[in-house]
């Protein structure tokens, strides 16, 4: 039999619909503070596969998720292209940015299918375990990437790589083709390794007026989605171009992706009119309604529910989960999509 969210994204509208969760995987449960402390490192654990898998298949065993999304790290590919990379308490990842044509210089594709090797290695160790779960590779998609590579850090506004792509459009176009071919070889070896599904994370998308955004956010999605379509057919793109606002049916329709996940602020009914019918909708319960647990979260559900009710809909957050999220509120929320 099918498994249930492939069954959607292949267009299947199913009630009750699936449900997953980003970053699923991670601080919020006790068993993956455990294993991380055994690390010894952030990107330790992501490239270390028996640990990076366990990690992987923790939520699907705790909550009967309908999938299990890759346990690594948007930075892995950039780390494999040779931008070092480090992890700081309180300030999170720190690169040496990429400001000018010789640090561009410095990045190397022909890097990157020796340096992922651990996390391919992750995911046919999950494929052979996850059972009746699909199991979703991931990247990050070339904008976002290329925000933190020329910021080097977190940013409100990542004014660094938005005035690069204004005032050296040739530069900052150089790093997107660059990250969008990385992305192409990094996602095809995911799927070669047994990713049934695979997403593009764009968390910084919607940061871009409508002709950057065309530029830098859909375009690359398409090269990214045509090529992995002609090399593994049948294996759906979902794409996550956060806040994109009412751009997201222009994306939807140009991009290729068999699925677009809406964050947070994105209400169910407009985005089902932005977006063609044929075209997935994934999430898009807000994650600090998880956290809050009882009336609140019953209610944000069910509106989430009933917002995407008859249109092909894998239930999900807007933005990834929370550290501070107790479990037991992710188990009731499981509970109430199933029962729905």
């Amino acid at each position: 039999m099918t498994k249930r969210i492939l069954r959607v994204l292949a267009g299947e509208a199913i009630w009750p619909p699936p449900i997953w969760l980003m970053r699923q995987a991670g601080r919020y449960l006790p068993e993956y503070r455990a294993l991380r402390a055994q690390a010894g490192g952030f990107l330790s654990l992501c490239l270390t596969p028996e640990l990076a898998a366990e990690v992987t298949l923790q939520p699907v065993r705790r909550f009967g998720m309908d999938a299990a999304i890759l346990f690594s790290d948007i930075f892995v590919l950039s780390w494999a292209l040779g931008q070092g990379i480090e992890y700081r308490d309180g300030e999170g990842p720190v690169l040496p940015p990429i400001r000018d044509a010789k640090a561009l210089a410095g990045l190397d594709i022909g890097r990157v299918e020796k340096a992922v090797a651990p996390v391919l290695e992750t995911v046919q160790r999950v494929r052979a375990a996850v059972g009746e779960a699909a199991l979703i590779g991931f990247a990050g998609s070339p904008f976002t990437m290329a925000c933190y590579m020329v910021q080097g850090t977190g940013s409100k506004d990542f004014a660094h790589a938005r005035a690069m792509a204004y005032g050296n459009p040739d530069l900052f176009d150089r790093l997107i083709d660059l990250v969008t071919e990385a992305t192409i070889l990094y996602l095809a070896g995911q799927i070669a390794a047994g990713a049934e599904a695979v997403m593009l994370f764009d968390t910084w998308a919607g940061l871009l007026s409508p002709s950057q955004f065309a530029r830098h956010v859909t375009a690359p999605t398409r090269r990214i989605v045509a090529a992995l379509r002609a090399a593994h057919p049948g294996v759906p793109v979902i794409g996550f171009p956060r806040l994109a606002g009412v751009s997201v049916g222009a994306f939807a329709r140009a991009s290729g992706v068999q699925a677009v996940a809406l964050d947070t602020s994105a209400d169910p009914r407009a985005a089902g009119l932005l977006v063609d019918q044929g075209v997935v909708l994934q999430g898009n319960l807000d994650p600090l309604a998880v956290v809050a647990g009882g009336a609140a979260l019953e209610g944000e559900t069910r509106a989430v529910l009933e917002g995407f009710a008859g249109r092909a809909h894998i239930f999900n957050l807007g933005h990834g989960i929370v550290p501070q999220t107790p479990p037991e509120h992710v188990a009731a929320l499981v509970a109430q999509v199933r029962a729905a």
